[in-house]
């Protein structure tokens, strides 16, 4: 059988070493921010620039590989049971 945790425990982030390291660490946050944005901030076309092929190749799922053409025009093919553009 499996032991379920105390539900009556309060949690770390509610005890008073929680709460100041949450607040120590809003701090650091900040001035993190703050001292580092001019230069930081430099980088920022680049993030989006390598945000682009990284996105295509998580969402899109590399649309099912090489060879094959992936099944389209096929039936069950991703655009089965959708009606065509001319209505036939």
């Amino acid at each position: 059988m499996a032991e379920t945790p105390d539900r009556g425990r309060a949690s770390f982030l509610r005890s008073p070493a929680g709460i100041a390291l949450v607040l120590f660490g809003a701090i650091a946050a900040f001035f993190l921010i703050a001292e580092h944005r001019a230069h930081a901030l430099g980088f920022l076309p680049y993030l989006i620039l390598l945000a682009c092929p990284l996105l295509h190749i998580f969402m899109h799922r590399g649309h099912g590989g090489h060879g094959g053409g992936g099944g389209h025009g096929q039936a069950g093919g991703p655009h089965a049971g959708h009606p065509r553009e001319d209505g036939k």
